[in-house]
């Protein structure tokens, strides 16, 4: 049984590269899907994980079965639906940052049920991580998000959310009212400040570390983009500062910091320790185009928190 199990919706990802001498601009196919990312992210770092999701049979899932595959993703509880797509999304750059047009309508992974949650492998498991993605994608996601998180409290197994804000996705009332939902029964939780302040109308850092604790998650791992990290927990708090690297795409980097942070937690590192090696990996990450490609290995990692960059 897999240490980690995630648990959403993987994308074939096409990401925009700079123009060509001719104007051109081509995409680079590749593969997403934040919880994926994560779970690849967590392998890279040496951890035992597994996916928790249905795609199509369809190239594109075969694509995932494939670099699941490799990366040694455990792929026992990824269901094959022979009626429904996999997702595609595609990611653009520009001055404000990299931007996300998502084509899922109707894909597998949305008409995922409560029924379909395989609970003897989450009540083998030490963590499940999901997000706010993985509940955004439908009703029925939503659901069986929230009861596999509560197969995992009653049999012990830590839970993790990462809130992932899509607002293409849900209006931010009724995100806000999932997502914190959710966090109340987590026992960490992944907001970045950007998703925070729009969930919770706070500003400060330190506010939104208060907000989240007091719902009951008793470890928040605030990510502060190239600043960082904010680590709390109601007997502590430290920010935990981010490594300069020359970065190029940010697409999946909170992604990987999740993945980094449990791969190092389920191997015993206490919160602070795995969160600078989590800060380590997100910038690494950073320094290549697409979700999966520039996720780092462990060593490469250990390598950056040497060096210091």
């Amino acid at each position: 049984m897999p240490d980690i199990l995630c648990m959403g919706e993987p994308m074939l990802e096409f990401n925009q590269m700079p123009p060509g001498l001719d104007g051109r601009v081509l995409y680079l196919q590749g593969h997403g899907g934040d919880t994926s990312n994560a779970a690849i992210a967590a392998a890279r770092s040496g951890a035992s994980v597994g996916y928790i999701t249905a795609i199509g049979r369809d190239a594109p899932g075969e694509s995932f079965m494939a670099l699941w595959q490799r990366e040694g993703v455990d792929t026992a509880t990824v269901r094959r639906d022979p009626d429904a797509p996999t997702g595609i999304y595609f990611v653009t750059h520009g001055e404000s940052g990299h931007s996300f047009t998502f084509y899922r309508s109707g894909s597998a992974a949305s008409r995922y049920r409560v029924q379909d949650v395989p609970e003897a492998a989450i009540r083998g498991a030490k963590y499940l991580h999901a997000s706010g993605i993985s509940q955004a994608i439908s009703a029925s996601a939503c659901d069986a998000v929230f009861h596999a998180m509560a197969v995992a409290k009653a049999a012990g197994v830590r839970v993790s959310y990462d809130t992932n804000l899509r607002l293409s996705l849900w209006p931010v009332a009724r995100a806000a009212a999932v997502i914190h939902a959710a966090i109340a029964q987590a026992d960490l939780a992944f907001p970045s400040l950007e998703d925070a302040r729009a969930l919770t109308g706070l500003e400060d850092a330190e506010a939104i570390a208060d907000f989240y604790l007091r719902l009951g998650c008793p470890l928040v791992l605030l990510k502060l983009g190239a600043a960082g990290v904010l680590v709390a927990t109601p007997e502590r708090r430290e920010r935990i500062p981010g490594f300069c690297v020359k970065a190029v795409d940010a697409t999946g980097a909170g992604d990987v910091f999740a993945g980094a942070f449990l791969a190092r937690s389920a191997a015993g590192d206490e919160p602070f320790t795995a969160a600078r090696y989590a800060n380590a990996a997100a910038a690494l990450s950073t320094t290549g185009y697409g979700a999966v490609a520039p996720i780092p290995r462990r060593e490469a990692v250990e390598k950056l928190l040497l060096t210091g960059g």
